[in-house]
């Protein structure tokens, strides 16, 4: 069966330069290899590196209203054919349909706050800060940066980070996933349709040796990434080491604590629709339950009750409503553990590891799965599984269930499901994560704020997208001017125009 070849992008064109070393993309739902994608040498990486600082010196300087321009219509193409790239996203992803098309549609959202640039990347000013003395400041672009993007969602992270970095005047070099790349080349088309100058946006597809590359080029300036917290963590160690500006967006364990007097139908939907949603593969997906009280009782039944209704399938069948995991590695390893959940001691409730799809025998799939009686020593609590694995642990009280929250490592988003207004206001002030949700199980903030956790799950002082991500990729710079009596530049009845 032959494949595709999926290619570097550099000057507004695929750059198919074979370094000798290449990976395999697969359709997890069939497990049938669907593409090759080469591995970037260093000198592949330079090539991407040097077309984006040469475009950097006139895009750099490119009037807000040509920016506005092309942002404005890479939006339209987005918007036009994000049936393409949700297709394309399902079909090397695995995700159901209709969570690809919900990831398209927040990544849009991102492109469409970047489209404001004209009042983000206003400065400030000061008349008579001393006799006839006025200060200003400049928000400036960094020069070249570049994106480091995990698998989970190919087209939104990216998303969060070039449409940003390109709207501040920088230029961008992205390493998305291996696993899952077609969704950035498709994209790569869609900016040069809308008019983005060669060299602008440019895609170098790899692996360590292409991220060790960007992260040590003396012409990159800053880097984005999203992923593991150990990888974040080497991210953000290696990146400043080599003076650059880093935001490194790390792992997660999210929980959501359900209080006796919550809406339980509300709480089982939620829990359900946020841990298996994407069959677990989201950073900001539930996979802990911190039941207080005698919630986990009238909880639990409601929940199995879900699971079992549940449709497991071909991410494009229409009636799918979880797909499978990324890899065949991937899959055993959540299946792993499991195994150690039960070694453990919890008890399991659901198991999926027996799941088979008719027709897609080959697929990675992993069915729906949870655990009671879960305690903190457990590596099923302990860690970032990202797999359909939910885990219940009970509490006797409020206090227990902040305690235990507060006591992770990461702290990326955590929600509570009470009908107590009062409880409410506590926990969203009290709690020690970066994203809280009340009655809202996955609190993914809209465009306009910006995403980001604290602890081990967030490397770096900005958070990204938002008004953050406009801060990241953009220096200050203050000026103070003296100026003599005006020139006199002669007469003109024309209308002023900007250009």
């Amino acid at each position: 069966m032959s494949t595709t070849v999926i290619p570097h992008w550099v000057n507004n064109e695929p750059l198919p330069r074979p370094s000798g070393r290449e990976g395999e993309v697969f359709n997890p739902a069939t497990g049938l290899a669907s593409g090759r994608v080469p591995f970037a040498s260093v000198q592949d990486v330079d090539l991407a590196v040097e077309a984006a600082r040469k475009a950097s010196q006139s895009w750099s300087t490119a009037s807000i209203a040509k920016r506005s321009k092309v942002l404005f219509a890479y939006r339209d193409l987005v918007d036009r054919n994000r049936d393409a790239i949700a297709r394309q996203l399902t079909l090397e992803h695995g995700k159901v349909l209709s969570d690809a098309h919900g990831e398209v549609q927040r990544g849009l959202e991102v492109i469409e706050y970047a489209c404001g640039l004209a009042e983000l990347t206003k400065g400030e000013f000061s008349e008579n800060v001393s006799t006839e003395v006025d200060s200003y400041s400049l928000r400036q672009p960094l020069g070249v940066v570049a994106g480091i993007t995990p698998f989970n969602f190919p087209a939104m992270v990216p998303m969060w980070m070039y449409p940003v970095a390109i709207a501040c005047g920088n230029t961008f070099v992205l390493k998305p996933s291996e696993k899952d790349p077609s969704v950035t080349n498709l994209c790569a088309e869609y900016l040069r349709q809308a008019g983005l100058p060669p060299g602008v946006f440019n895609v170098v597809h790899g692996d360590k040796v292409a991220v060790d590359r960007l992260l040590e080029h003396p012409d990159v300036a800053a880097v984005s990434f999203v992923g593991s917290t150990p990888i974040a963590r080497y991210i953000y160690e290696t990146g400043t080491r080599n003076h650059k500006r880093v935001q490194a967006l790390g792992g997660a364990k999210n929980h959501m604590v359900v209080l006796p007097d919550a809406d339980m139908d509300l709480a089982a939907d939620a829990a359900v629709s946020a841990a298996y949603g994407s069959a677990g593969e989201r950073c900001m997906a539930i996979s802990v339950l911190v039941c207080v009280g005698d919630a986990a009782d009238k909880l639990v039944p409601k929940i199995l009750e879900r699971i079992g209704k549940l449709k497991v399938g071909d991410g494009l069948d229409p009636a799918a409503e979880m797909g499978p995991l990324i890899t065949r590695e991937h899959r055993d390893k959540v299946a792993g553990y499991v195994s150690a959940g039960v070694d453990a001691g919890a008890a399991l409730l659901a198991d999926g590891r027996a799941l088979k799809v008719p027709g897609r025998e080959g697929g990675y799939f992993l069915g729906p799965t949870l655990f009671d009686r879960v305690t903190p020593e457990m590596s099923i609590y302990s860690d970032e599984i990202f797999g359909p694995v939910l885990s219940l642990v009970r509490v006797p009280g409020y206090e227990d269930a902040v305690r235990l929250v507060h006591a992770h490592r990461y702290a990326n988003g955590v929600a509570v499901f009470t009908n107590d207004g009062g409880a409410a206001r506590r926990f969203q002030s009290e709690i020690q994560v970066g994203m809280v949700g009340v009655n809202v199980p996955i609190p993914v903030p809209l465009a306009y704020y910006s995403f980001g956790g604290w602890k081990a799950s967030l490397f770096g002082d900005h958070h990204i997208y938002g008004r953050d991500g406009f801060r990241f990729y953009t220096r200050n710079k203050v000026v103070i001017t003296r100026w003599p009596d005006p020139k006199h530049r002669g007469v003109n009845l024309g209308f002023p125009q900007h250009r």
